[in-house]
């Protein structure tokens, strides 16, 4: 039997967003580098109702060059100590599982996969479709709950 997973965006989900002149940045040092406080707790509810959270993240500043390599090792190592992250491959069923995000790039991801998408709300979001709008990361976890136990 296929399993249900929570795609969680690392930055502005997991990891506090750095907001410049209207515009969201990653943390490019560990010193700017900052979990949410609620994560680990949200984190473990997702686990707790049998649901496999995994992290995903698109990283530009790797590629611009302003994050290196080895920054972004550390910072992975971190959230993953924190959240005590799940084993890497799963058997999923993506039309069962849902996608976290605060921009309409993750959530473009999730419906291109047939997830059911949470969108967390931010200035910077710019998404028109997506299933369902909150305001953080613990109404994210209730929707992702609500719905999880509506379809089974």
């Amino acid at each position: 039997m296929s399993g249900r997973a929570a795609f969680l965006d690392r930055d502005g989900v997991l990891v506090e967003t750095l907001v410049r002149d209207g515009r969201a940045h990653a943390a490019v040092t560990l010193a700017e580098f900052r979990i949410c406080p609620e994560a680990p707790a949200q984190v473990a509810r997702l686990k707790a109702a049998g649901l496999r959270p995994i992290v995903f993240t698109n990283q530009p500043e790797l590629a611009r060059g302003t994050l290196s390599p080895g920054v972004l090792d550390r910072m992975h190592a971190r959230l993953r100590a924190a959240l005590e992250a799940a084993a890497r491959k799963w058997e999923l069923d993506l039309a069962d599982s849902f996608v976290v995000g605060d921009r309409w790039r993750d959530i473009d991801a999730g419906r291109a996969v047939g997830c059911y998408t949470v969108l967390i709300e931010r200035p910077y979001s710019e998404c028109r479709e997506v299933d369902v709008r909150v305001a953080d990361l613990a109404a994210a976890v209730d929707a992702i709950l609500a719905r999880a136990k509506e379809s089974q």
